[in-house]
């Protein structure tokens, strides 16, 4: 019997003369190829026009874009400044620009940099939200923020109780709340439990 390894499959692909992108021929109507080859288009794409590739070589995956990173940053702190100042709205647009540069980095660059840019940006932004009562935004944000770093991200596990709190959603706030301090004691986090957990009781 043949092995996997011995067997050669045709694929129904071919190449767009003009544009050089790779396509299903049209008798494909495979769902799963499709989305493979969109995503091998799309890194094809991103190494074309990146500057740091030369002769289509993509650099080492040490290697990060300063430029990219120097906006980030900068968008970062605009939106910090705009947070002082309450303007949030403001604060969200910004934060949501800087995200949006952070998530479109090239894949090669290393992913620990992006998990921490885009923790602390997602943080910011629940912060913002939270400034003009979009808690359901806020708690969307925070959730990502929790989701790429857990455990010394103390105010981001605040934020997600503070966001079911001010929802009603009170036995979730207290688990969000007792998750949060799994990774250290906190005395805000202690705060905010106790507060939970005494409006849990009058409601028994």
């Amino acid at each position: 019997m043949a092995q996997s390894a011995d067997v050669f499959v045709v694929v129904p692909i071919e190449m767009d003369p003009v544009t050089k992108a790779i396509r299903a021929l049209p008798s494909s109507n495979d769902p799963l190829l499709a989305r493979e080859l969109e995503a091998l288009n799309a890194l094809h794409r991103t190494i074309k026009n990146t500057p740091d590739v030369t002769n289509d070589v993509i650099p080492p995956p040490t290697a990060v874009g300063p430029k990219r990173s120097a906006l980030i940053e900068r968008m970062r702190q605009t939106g910090n400044n705009a947070f002082r100042k309450q303007s949030y709205a403001e604060a969200v647009d910004l934060y949501t620009h800087a995200i949006s540069m952070a998530l479109t980095r090239p894949p090669w660059e290393p992913s620990p940099l992006l998990r921490d840019e885009l923790q602390q940006l997602y943080a910011n932004r629940a912060q913002a939200h939270i400034g003009i009562n979009n808690w359901p935004e806020a708690l969307a944000d925070v959730n990502a923020s929790i989701d790429f770093k857990r455990a010394g991200n103390p105010k981001a596990h605040w934020r997600k109780g503070k966001c079911l709190k001010e929802m009603g959603r009170y036995e979730e706030a207290k688990a969000a709340l007792e998750f949060g301090l799994e990774f250290g004691n906190d005395a805000e986090l202690t705060h905010m439990l106790k507060e939970v957990n005494e409006t849990l009781s009058k409601r028994q």
